[in-house]
């Protein structure tokens, strides 16, 4: 072997080494959410959409009074479930195709990030206590 061809294998390794390690730093965002998380996401949805009555009923009583939560708190609760059953039942039946809105496996409903009080999460809300916590957990997912 020559000494060309020693100089051609070496650069052929440290170029190839190069390409190579920016396959894991070009991973994009998108990548977080698949056909998997989607399924997953909507079966969750589906299931357990109901949690959002005792939830936002309890949310509104905290913030408005106990007249506000027993009208406009079921009301919001019964809106907000039927929306994830919907979600989660599209999202069930087309799973392991991307969304046709977004071109995306993203959830169907708006975040909650830029909307305050009008916004879904990913997954439904949790009502009641874990046992990681020693503690008895307030339902209304208030992390403040």
């Amino acid at each position: 072997m020559g000494k060309p061809m020693k100089i051609s294998i070496a650069i052929a390794v440290v170029l190839g080494f190069a390409v190579t390690s920016f396959g894991d730093i070009q991973d994009p965002p998108m990548n977080d959410y698949g056909p998997t998380r989607k399924f997953g996401r909507g079966l969750a949805n589906l299931l357990f959409a109901p949690t959002e009555i005792p939830v936002q009923i309890q949310k509104i009583n905290k913030e408005e009074g106990n007249s506000a939560a027993f009208s406009y708190g079921v009301a919001r609760g019964i809106r907000r479930s039927a929306a994830r059953h919907v979600a989660g039942l599209m999202e069930l039946l087309t799973w392991p195709f991307p969304s046709f809105l977004r071109g995306s496996y993203y959830p169907i409903l708006p975040p909650d990030i830029p909307y305050i009080h009008a916004g879904y999460p990913e997954f439904p809300p949790e009502v009641g206590n874990e046992s990681k916590y020693p503690y008895v957990r307030d339902s209304d997912q208030d992390p403040y």
